[in-house]
């Protein structure tokens, strides 16, 4: 039977750590602050009062990836496939808080559970030196839970970001190619697209492209859109101190914002759900969203990603950020799938809250972008 972990059980999953791992065990303690804490879920197989194994998984506030910490079969009971119906149930609890990603460590020199783990299709993807209490290394490995999205109208090809702060120019980069095929990407028409779109002058505290920005870029190259914003605040000044720039910021964007209301372009004051965003996804439109690194990167700075689909449960986004440094590939950052409430959560920035939504439509009007000076 499988079920819950609960205090009582404290003594018989210490059994099985002991006989399970010579290092690296869990202690009384652990177990014991891991049962009873909000984001951390143990789970095991038992038969009346005997418990076979158990897994026990850790999960953030911040991200929608569950980490499986540790997993573990009774000598007694193994060959009888429990590792595999605890890791059905790991995989199955992750979907249920929203999850849609799985990772973990083992150790190099554990052949069952790496056999267990690659047999469930967990692929690795890095290798940490020196992890283990006796420096044995661990490879690491994760899974995503969810299906792959199947497109049902747009197929928006990837461009990753080449600078930390050309995430917008790469996103509308995106949306652009997926209306426009013949569309050349390159680091040329990131940088173009950026100095267009941002208050350069900045050397600290801003360098993103805020949203009337990037909507007067997109204009200039032909395309059709309507932008919503939720508030009419300087965007993305939070991380500027300095009063002279907070101004020269402000009088930008209200530069921008005269520009686009002589032109036909649809500017909305209001936000926009994920009902919404797939009504206009439905009708021919790429959107941009603003977002707040946080809950995927642990970090607090403005983001851009592009919408790519849509199912019953999950938004599917372009990433242009790929994290090299936390192991991740070009893989993980396409076609990202984010729960439609933790998608609501995170589609905004700043103390205020700024929301900012940009959708693109394919048109017929040719226009060349304007001459850049350099700099």
């Amino acid at each position: 039977m499988l079920r819950a972990a609960t205090l009582d059980d404290l003594s018989a999953l210490l059994t099985i750590e002991n006989r399970c791992f010579s290092s690296d065990r869990l202690s009384r303690r652990s177990f014991r602050h891991l049962l009873t804490r909000g984001n951390a879920v143990t789970l095991v197989v038992a038969e009346a009062d005997q418990i076979h194994g158990y897994v026990l998984l850790l999960f953030s506030h911040g991200t929608s990836m569950a980490r499986l910490y540790s997993i573990a079969v009774h000598p007694d009971f193994a060959h009888r496939r429990i590792g595999d119906q605890l890791l059905q149930a790991a995989e199955t609890a992750a979907l249920e808080r929203d999850c849609v990603s799985m990772r973990l460590e083992v150790r190099r020199d554990n052949p069952p559970s790496l056999n267990l783990f690659r047999r469930h299709g967990y692929r690795q993807f890095k290798e940490v030196l020196d992890y283990y209490e006796d420096h044995m290394s661990a490879l690491r490995f994760e899974k995503r839970l969810v299906p792959q999205l199947q497109f049902d109208l747009v197929k928006v090809p990837y461009y990753q970001q080449t600078l930390d702060f050309t995430c917008g120019p790469a996103a509308l980069m995106m949306a652009m190619k997926a209306l426009e095929p013949a569309l050349e990407l390159g680091r040329k028409l990131e940088l173009r697209l950026w100095r267009e779109a941002t208050t350069i002058f900045m050397t600290s505290g801003h360098g993103g492209c805020g949203p009337y920005g990037l909507a007067l870029s997109a204009y200039r190259r032909g395309f059709e859109l309507e932008l919503h914003v939720n508030e009419h605040g300087v965007f993305l000044v939070d991380s500027v101190r300095n009063p002279e720039k907070k101004e020269v910021m402000r009088l930008v964007q209200e530069d921008w914002i005269e520009e686009l209301q002589r032109l036909p372009v649809i500017l909305r004051c209001g936000s926009l759900g994920v009902d919404e965003l797939r009504q206009k996804f439905e009708a021919g439109g790429i959107p941009l969203v603003l977002i707040s690194s946080y809950r995927i990167y642990g970090e607090r700075f403005p983001h851009w990603v592009v919408v790519t689909g849509f199912d019953e449960r999950y938004i599917y986004v372009h990433d242009p950020f790929v994290d090299v440094e936390n192991g991740e590939t070009v893989t993980d950052s396409v076609n990202m799938p984010i729960p439609h409430r933790e998608f609501q959560r995170m589609a905004r920035y700043g103390k205020v809250g700024q929301k900012a939504v940009l959708i693109l439509y394919r048109t017929n009007r040719r226009l060349e972008p304007p001459a850049v000076p350099p700099l």
